[in-house]
């Protein structure tokens, strides 16, 4: 997919689509966006020194990266799996490192994020392992079990076929009894997708620019 760079409103970058009139992150900030729908209403509800983490959409690879600082931060022990059917090319990835250059830590990271290779677990840091799966989630089959799902799929608008039931009850299976489910949408016929897959959702509030996302809990313990 032809990609442009952005810039949001809390300096880091995006990307945008214009075959799917679609950005990657919030215009409101990209970062942050990130960091409080994923770090803040997934991960932070999990408990545990070892977790397991799936992402639908590992795009420009923030996710990922935000997710490997807090593990680092937490000392905690990540295992990020992530799938991508359209992998961004490594130029783009390169030009949207040059954000984080000012923090050579945080660069570094980056680029071991974006550059190492697919289809394989790959230890970032002492706390970080990551296989990025060049894969459409309809079709992806894995045993694993995780304890967090970061939901991160283009729009309902730009990708129905992404938000329906069959596939909330493909991640449903994914997940442990207990686990969570975050997105930054807030749809109601996602949320009711989510769950006719046996998950409890609910609307929380959102990040800045947006009112509110969805939570979801695998029931049982």
């Amino acid at each position: 997919m032809h990609t442009i760079i952005s810039t949001t409103a809390d300096g880091s970058p995006t990307l945008y689509v214009p075959e799917l009139n679609e950005h990657y992150h919030s215009l409101h900030g990209a970062m942050q966006e990130s960091d409080f729908v994923f770090i803040n209403n997934a991960l932070g509800r999990i408990t545990g020194r070892y977790i397991k983490v799936f992402e639908v959409g590992f795009g420009t690879g923030l996710n990922a990266l935000l997710c490997c600082l807090e593990s680092e931060n937490k000392k905690k022990e990540i295992l990020y799996h992530s799938a991508e059917k359209f992998p961004v090319e490594k130029n783009i990835l390169d030009e949207l490192g040059n954000f984080y250059n000012t923090n050579a830590h945080m660069w570094e990271l980056y680029k071991r994020i974006t550059g190492c290779e697919w289809e394989n677990d790959v230890d970032i840091t002492d706390f970080f392992t990551l296989r990025k799966i060049n894969t459409d989630i309809a079709s992806y089959y894995t045993s694993e079990i995780y304890d967090a799902i970061f939901y991160d799929a283009f729009s309902p608008r730009a990708q129905p076929e992404m938000w329906t039931v069959d596939i909330f009850c493909k991640i449903a299976g994914m997940m442990k009894p207990g686990a969570v489910l975050s997105t930054y949408s807030a749809k109601g016929q996602v949320r009711r997708n989510i769950i006719s897959a046996g998950l409890r959702a609910k609307r929380v509030a959102g990040p800045p620019g947006k009112r509110e996302m969805i939570v979801a809990i695998k029931p049982g313990s």
